[in-house]
């Protein structure tokens, strides 16, 4: 059954189960050779498929690689918006939303990259996976709201007054949650590409505990 109530038609379903698949080899090559190597062709000759065949499904490279980022950031607004749901009474602190993250990014690192790592040359994703990353961003700014940030540097705190468009429009967040969830999300994914990318190896430290150091210290004092 689709979301819009309507039954699917057999070709409907071997469509979708194509396209699902298509994806799942996409995935292993990017595992393997990283996404800037991404080749439809290749995805159809291991499906037994000519490339022409194959592009009755995805048109092109870009519109495959689009798929995948939207399914990346729906994924973590999922899980975002799962912990807020937890508990609707309440808005998600923090701490919560900073262990979802590394959850997330650490379950399939490829996945965490192809969205926050090294944009693939020559590929531009389309504007409505904004849509996606202000849901994000919504349940973050909740959070920061929540968390009382206390005074910060000034001149940023009025900068971030008159540029807020990242925010999604959050009509409730004050500039001292703004520049707590830039804040949130600069320095825990600078540690989480740190990690993920082998750059702690050999360093004698726990990574996850940095990671913890770092999410604590974002609401100290």
């Amino acid at each position: 059954m689709s979301t819009t109530g309507r039954t699917e038609t057999p070709r409907e379903r071997y469509r979708q189960q194509v396209r699902e698949e298509v994806k799942e080899k996409a995935w292993q090559q990017i595992a393997g050779s990283g996404a800037s190597a991404l080749s439809l062709n290749a995805i159809a000759k291991q499906m037994g498929m000519s490339g022409p065949a194959l592009y009755r499904y995805f048109a092109n490279r870009d519109e495959l690689i689009t798929e995948l980022i939207r399914d990346a950031y729906r994924s973590l607004a999922d899980a975002f918006i799962a912990v807020r749901e937890a508990a609707p009474e309440q808005r998600p602190g923090l701490g919560a939303l900073a262990q979802v993250l590394r959850r997330w990014a650490l379950e399939d690192p490829h996945r965490y990259f192809l969205v926050y790592g090294t944009p693939v040359p020559g590929y531009h994703a389309p504007q409505d996976t904004t849509a996606i990353t202000a849901e994000m961003m919504s349940v973050l700014l909740d959070a920061c709201t929540a968390a009382g940030p206390g005074e910060g540097p000034r001149d940023f705190e009025r900068h971030l007054a008159g540029h807020r468009e990242w925010a999604g429009g959050h009509p409730d967040a004050p500039p001292s949650a703004l520049r707590l969830a830039l804040a949130f999300w600069s320095r825990l994914h600078g540690v989480l590409s740190l990690e993920l990318a082998g750059h702690f190896t050999g360093m004698g430290l726990d990574p996850a505990l940095l990671y913890a150091a770092e999410a604590d210290g974002l609401t100290a004092g």
